[in-house]
This record gives C-alpha cells, sequence and structure tokens, in this order.
C-alpha cells in the first residue's frame, strides 16, 4: 500500500472512531435526561451499554439506562454476563404505581416461556409489595432496579433502597427481557439500551 493511501485510510479509521471514543467519555443525554457513562455497584465498574426512550407517539414515560460489566448488543450476550447489572429508569411523566405493576407483569408473561411463569409468580408477588406503597412514581424521580449476584435485584426508588433483594438470576433476566426481550415493552428502547440506537 503506497503511503498516500495508507494514510487515507488511517485518517478514516481514526475518523470513525473517534465519536465512540467521545461517547464513551461523557454523558449521554436523552431527551433531557443524563446517564453517566460509569458507575460502581457492588465493587464494580459498569459502563453504559445503551439509552433508550419509552414513548408512545409524543408521550414520553420514562428514559431507560443499561449498565453492565462489558457492553453487549445481543440479548443474549446481556443475560450471560456474570457480575451487577442496572437498567435505570427516569421518569418523565407520572404513573399510578398500578400501571407500572401491570406492565411489568405483561412483560415478564410476553417475554418469558410459560412453563416458567409459576418459578416467578411469588417473586413477581414480592416485587408487587415492595412497589405498591410509593402509590404513584412521578415525573423526576428515578427506579434503580439492580442486580447483585450474591443478593439478587434490588429496587431503589431516588437513592432509597425498597424492600429486601429478590433472589435468582432468573428473576432479574425475567425483568430484563420486559425492555430487550423478543417483545419488548417499546422496540426503539430495546435498540437504544442495546446500543443499537439512541431511542
Amino acid at each position: 500500500m503506497n503511503p498516500t493511501r495508507r494514510i487515507a485510510l488511517l485518517s478514516l479509521l481514526l475518523a470513525l472512531a473517534a465519536p465512540v471514543a467521545q461517547a464513551g467519555d461523557s454523558a449521554t443525554e436523552i431527551s433531557g435526561v443524563r446517564f453517566e457513562p460509569k458507575l460502581q455497584l457492588g465493587g464494580q465498574a459498569l459502563v453504559l451499554n445503551g439509552v433508550g426512550l419509552r414513548a408512545r407517539s409524543i408521550l414520553k414515560g420514562y428514559a431507560a439506562g443499561l449498565y453492565l460489566g462489558h457492553r453487549a448488543g445481543a440479548v443474549l450476550q446481556v443475560l450471560a454476563q456474570d457480575g451487577p447489572k442496572r437498567l435505570q429508569m427516569r421518569m418523565l411523566l407520572d404513573v399510578p404505581v398500578a400501571e407500572f405493576v401491570k406492565a411489568f407483569h405483561k412483560g415478564v408473561d410476553r417475554n418469558t416461556p410459560e412453563d416458567q411463569h409459576a418459578a416467578l409468580a411469588e417473586r413477581m408477588g414480592q416485587f408487587d409489595a415492595q412497589i405498591q406503597p410509593l402509590g404513584k412514581v412521578r415525573s423526576g424521580d428515578t427506579v434503580n432496579l439492580d442486580y447483585l449476584p450474591s443478593q439478587g435485584m434490588l429496587m431503589s426508588h431516588n437513592g432509597r433502597v425498597i424492600g429486601a433483594p429478590i433472589p435468582g438470576a432468573d428473576f432479574y433476566s425475567a425483568i430484563l427481557l420486559i425492555f430487550i426481550g423478543d417483545k419488548p415493552v417499546d422496540d426503539k428502547l430495546k435498540l437504544g439500551l442495546l446500543g443499537q440506537a439512541a431511542g
């Protein structure tokens, strides 16, 4: 390869790589909500895998960000990762908890095999009992759904942990599949969380 062509090729590769490096080092913003590029959870550094919006027509429900130990662009890669994970939801409107719970149950039913529903039922009831006392999640609220392998799923609302951990990697996977499964709550949100689109 002649020197001129080599320099042109290197320049092209650097131009393509620069936006990726920049995105990894700065906060990502979607619909006015900023997600930090990195965080610590359970003593491990997590990176922002992707962000997206749950929206219907012009109505925006929440922005969400998925944090993993290392980036993954496929559902099975996300589920197979060991270590802590976080799904962060940043509310953009007020939602009664009853609607929140209904959406989670519908998402689990649609994205997990029917023969797994019985094994998840008691823990879904635990999830319901934890969140129902809130009454309503409001615009500006932050809901974190964290997975710690030694404990299970921990839910927090505006930085305050709600209830006891809900055990089981299978349970956390069922929750994640609401957002990134074959029948996600929002197709564009799924793509965004998998790092394939901005929402």
